[in-house]
């Protein structure tokens, strides 16, 4: 398994959890952003600067990404493409994305996306909290053990 990490919106203390994950079990990781993402030194660890542009850094992703492979976004389009590819999608909570729940995220997006579009304030997500944080380390382990 490697890991691809959609790095441009990722949280830094997230990114932290994956390269200490990476470290630990030797797993390959590579963060692909549209812009300059800075790594530790480790031979597990690489990023990808992509050109600007909407979408850029998804398709670069689902372009070099392989079935089995775990892809860590917050983007619901990006997780449904790498699940049709075969892979896996977790978000920075810890959820894990599926075929089973996958549809309806991708409607609720849309969805949301309409009212945003016609003036409605839909606010944005919750910050991110401790149990966000522990719920996706315990998830990536689990992932990354084969549990």
């Amino acid at each position: 398994m490697k890991i691809w990490v959609d790095a441009d919106a990722c949280p830094n203390v997230i990114k932290d959890i994956i390269f200490r994950a990476a470290n630990r079990t030797e797993t390959f990781v590579t963060l692909v952003a549209n812009q300059y993402i800075q790594t530790p030194r480790s031979k597990f660890i690489t990023a990808v600067q992509v050109q600007q542009g909407f979408d850029v850094a998804d398709d670069e992703i689902v372009k070099r990404l392989n079935a089995g492979d775990l892809v860590v976004t917050a983007d619901i389009p990006l997780a449904s493409d790498a699940i049709a590819k075969g892979a896996l999608a977790l978000n920075p909570r810890g959820e894990l994305y599926t075929n089973e729940n996958i549809k309806a995220r991708l409607q609720m997006r849309n969805f949301m996306e309409t009212l945003r579009n016609s003036g409605v304030d839909t606010g944005g997500p919750a910050a991110l909290n401790h149990r966000d944080r522990e719920k996706f380390a315990n998830c990536l382990d689990k992932l990354l053990l084969g549990l």
